[in-house]
């Protein structure tokens, strides 16, 4: 067994000094009034810790006889739960820890620190705590222990913990990662400790491999004397293999990927829809618009003028005469959730005999459907609506670039004339509509990834937003508004796609952001998606653009699926559910099932069982489509890690994209790129990190970085493996040439922070100022 490494020993952090709420002195010869309920909530929420009556009373001016009524408002936010109580006196803010809480580790930071998260917590985001290093002879905290630890709030929702007591293992169910030289390197980047595999316990793993490996019994206690021991159980197929990254996050986020026989053969059975009582729509010329990549058609549209208005045809695939309720199809795509989309691989909700098959709306072929049928005034108000269940055939598959190019040429993709500039017209009505609404639009572009018959990246770019994508999304914004709509109007449950107005932590954030760009937002209980409109207005022709549109989208609720509706924020919308994808959505087969049962349109329409079940399902599709997004989002990583690390020590422009206490985040304005300039390749410098103004202060360079602020950056390391990019800073380095950028007001003599500044001091690591610590 290898031998033990000893820790290296760390300099004691310092603690933020965060600024305690300002006393309001009371006004003389009359008691000030009672706070309200707002008011102490805010108090609350900025005290760095408990607080009492007398706190509260000395901060608000109240007098002795105002006491009975501050203790029944203290009683009534305990009550509702808006504040927890700590003792029998005192209160805090329920979004806060309290002062010793059961955490268990999650991650390390770029210095190898652990980072935890409560193991319970009932609020929207989870509050991130930094660990402070163990006492001398502990072992060091490792991703999966949990512990009993002392809680300082550090600021926001950032708290620092000191270990009480141990009160799990830590060792994790399964390890995935690669395996070498007897040892396997997990491909989580929050782990940094690796797993030694003894002999007889490689289960026949080669050099390279993607391998899950167990823990041995007694791999906890082996941390004391060196790496943990564990054994491989399954080999995934080696890291250089074409699909090896989109394998990876599969199995990383425990994506199902493999079809029972009994549903396989469900699926084998599928056959044509015949026409019976259903609506012929084979004579309107419907056309799919997709990406160039896309394999399952889903949608279909059609639009011609009507009067001074418009009528626009939207027909979606009938996905539910092949999926019925409860049936083993059923079961496993409820299971799926939803397909999951990687650069160079496809993991369906549905086998491929009807994702591509008998539910892909292909051209020439008559498939089943569930249209809608919309009409709209000139200014895009709609008028009236019509669902029904139908047999069309597809006129053209058609791309967005294809139709784009048609368009801008005054042409018509093949179709019939005027088909093309109908489609835009109705568009540009529906268009309107939404810019009268107000809604949140981040023109965010996904990255494209682009790669060879070997799985090698060629390129990675934004992937450019055409009219034509706005056309699809505005037609199927539309029918999915007349779904949410025909379901309240028929008082049958409906599966809505629902999204929150931002937190009031996160809108102080994003507004403590803005201010220092000159830009303003109302307050939190009154913002409207046009406000956030407007930011992205003032800013367009702006540097920082992309920064801010990333900062807004990051200061939003997440949407998530619920049988109750609170209206789309983000859209601007009080009623709305997805119908417009079944054949990759559960929760659009669910609103068709539902629709047909309203509608009397056949015997496959939802089901009491469903009905009874569908807060759950919401729930559970909800997890999944999260579970997707961050595999997707893994997937682009790694193959971005992969394409730089051909380009190590080249240097890039970029964009500061996030500031902590242990470091820049930094993003590249060429491909999207985002990785992180630790602490130690900073220039040698006491660090002061000051949260609520997103910047990083020099003590005696006088050097500033902030959110937005233009950089230029040298790759120092890129792990495909894990995803990770590593840069180094090259304002300050006098042996780059990029010149130093001070700003703002250096920290005061004797090196104490001042209020709301945490002090960080970077080291020169060994190996010299080019050799950073290693993220992995």
């Amino acid at each position: 067994m290898p031998r033990p490494r000893p820790r290296r020993r760390r300099p004691r952090r310092a603690r933020a000094e965060v600024a305690a709420p300002p006393e309001r002195p009371a006004v003389e010869g009359a008691p000030n009034p009672l706070p309200t309920r707002e008011a102490l909530l805010a108090f609350l929420r900025a005290a760095p810790g408990r607080v009492g009556k007398t706190e509260i009373s000395r901060h608000f001016g109240l007098t002795s006889d105002q006491r009975p009524a501050l203790r029944a408002l203290m009683a009534e936010l305990r009550d509702e739960g808006s504040a927890a109580a700590v003792g029998r006196r005192t209160l805090r803010h329920s979004a806060t820890l309290p002062d010793m809480a059961a955490l268990e580790v999650t991650g390390t930071d770029p210095d190898g620190d652990p980072i935890a998260r409560p193991i319970t917590w009932e609020g929207s985001e989870k509050p991130v705590v930094y660990m402070r290093p163990e006492r001398t002879g502990q072992p060091a905290l490792a991703p999966g222990d949990r512990v009993l630890a002392r809680i300082t709030r550090i600021g926001g929702n950032k708290y620092e913990g000191r270990t009480f007591k141990r009160i799990g293992t830590g060792s994790p169910s399964r390890v995935l990662g690669v395996y070498s030289k007897g040892l396997v390197e997990p491909v989580d980047r929050r782990s940094r400790a690796s797993w030694v595999i003894p002999a007889g316990e490689a289960n026949g793993a080669e050099e390279g491999e993607l391998v899950q490996a167990e823990p041995l019994p007694g791999a906890g206690r082996e941390r004391l004397m060196g790496p943990r021991a564990a054994r491989i159980v399954e080999r995934l197929g080696r890291m250089d293999d074409a699909r090896a990254v989109s394998r990876l996050c599969i199995a990383a986020h425990e994506i199902p990927d493999e079809f029972p026989g009994e549903v396989t053969q469900a699926a084998a059975r599928a056959a044509a829809i015949p026409l019976g009582a259903r609506d012929d729509l084979r004579d309107v010329p419907l056309v799919t618009i997709d990406g160039e990549d896309a394999r399952d058609y889903d949608d279909a549209v059609f639009a011609e003028p009507e009067g001074d208005g418009w009528r626009v045809l939207v027909a979606i695939a009938d996905v539910a005469h092949y999926v019925r309720p409860n049936a083993p199809l059923d079961r496993e795509a409820r299971h799926r959730g939803n397909s999951v989309y990687f650069p160079d691989h496809v993991v369906p909700m549905l086998p491929e005999a009807l994702s591509n098959g008998w539910c892909s709306l292909k051209p020439g072929e008559d498939r089943g459907c569930l249209y809608v049928e919309m009409r709209f005034d000139g200014a895009g108000t709609k008028t009236g609506h019509r669902f029904g269940r139908a047999l069309m055939r597809s006129a053209a598959r058609l791309t967005y670039e294809t139709v784009q190019a048609a368009r801008d040429a005054g042409e018509d993709a093949g179709l019939a004339e005027g088909q093309v500039a109908r489609l835009y017209g109705a568009f540009g009505a529906l268009l309107a509509a939404r810019l009268r609404r107000g809604t949140l639009d981040l023109d965010l572009p996904e990255r494209r990834v682009v790669l060879d018959a070997a799985g090698k990246v060629l390129s990675i770019a934004p992937r450019p937003r055409l009219d034509s994508h706005r056309l699809i999304e505005e037609f199927m914004v539309a029918a999915n508004v007349c779904a949410a709509e025909e379901l309240e109007r028929l008082h049958l449950p409906c599966m809505y796609r629902v999204h929150d107005r931002p937190s009031d932590e996160k809108m102080e954030n994003l507004r403590g952001f803005l201010s220092g760009l000159g830009i303003s937002l109302p307050a939190s209980n009154v913002v409207r998606p046009r406000d956030f409109a407007g930011v992205l207005e003032a800013v367009k022709d702006r540097p920082e653009s992309r920064l801010v549109s990333e900062t807004i989208l990051r200061g939003q609720s997440q949407a998530e699926y619920a049988p109750e509706n609170i209206g789309h924020f983000g859209l601007a919308l009080p009623r709305y559910a997805h119908f417009t994808s079944p054949i990759r959505r559960y929760a659009d087969l669910l609103v068709h099932r539902a629709l047909i049962r309203g509608l009397g349109l056949g015997e496959d329409g939802m089901t009491d069982g469903e009905v009874a079940v569908l807060a759950e399902t919401g729930e559970h599709i909800t997890k999944t489509e999260r579970r997707a997004a961050l595999a997707e989002r893994d997937a682009v990583d790694r193959y971005l890690a992969a394409y730089m690390a051909d380009h190590v020590g080249a240097t890039f422009p970029a964009r500061v994209s996030g500031v902590t206490r242990f470091g820049l985040f930094v993003t590249l304005e060429e491909n999207g790129a985002n990785g992180i300039v630790p602490m130690a390749a900073l220039p040698d410098d006491q660090w002061f990190h000051e949260e609520a103004a997103m910047r990083l202060i020099g003590r005696r360079t006088g050097l500033t970085f902030t959110l937005g602020q233009e950089v230029e950056v040298r790759l120092a390391e890129a792990v495909p493996r894990t995803g990770s990019l590593s840069f180094q800073l090259l304002q300050g380095d006098p042996r780059s040439g990029a010149a130093p950028r001070p700003g703002g007001s250096p920290p005061r003599a004797g090196g104490t922070p001042p209020r709301g500044r945490q002090k960080i001091t970077a080291r020169k690591p060994k190996g010299g100022r080019d050799a950073p610590k290693r993220p992995r």
